[in-house]
């Protein structure tokens, strides 16, 4: 019997009943680290981004799309925030004189560089 193309390239099946079923596994990949941010574009990706979704899952480059995104998202929030310290004047001599002003404008600036990485990045 002539051998089919997924056989030809390695492709095996298992039977179940009466019926042949392929024996299909998703390619291996390494697995890196995805926080917060990786996370949320992630459940972004499922939701409104389905086709994107499957592909990089399918692919195998799933696990480093959302590592990337983790990365490139910290590093952004990261100099949003000290760029925003440093234009509203928020040092630690402020956190050293009056914590709590310092923590309430912290609280602030984070929220604020949280929603510009939001927008900017998580969900495009």
């Amino acid at each position: 019997m002539k051998k089919i193309i997924f056989e030809e390239m390695g492709g095996t099946y298992i039977r179940q009943g009466d019926y042949l079923i392929p024996c299909l596994t998703l390619p291996e990949e390494e697995q890196r680290f995805i926080g917060v941010w990786g996370q949320r574009h992630l459940r972004y990706l499922k939701e409104y981004r389905r086709s994107v979704y499957l592909n990089l899952l399918t692919s195998g480059k799933l696990n480093d799309y959302l590592a990337d995104i983790e990365e490139e998202a910290q590093e952004r929030f990261e100099r949003i925030v000290e760029q925003m310290k440093q234009a509203h004047g928020i040092t630690e001599q402020l956190k050293a004189e009056n914590q709590m002003k310092w923590v309430g404008r912290m609280n602030n600036i984070q929220s604020c560089a949280r929603e510009i990485v939001d927008k900017e990045i998580i969900y495009q």
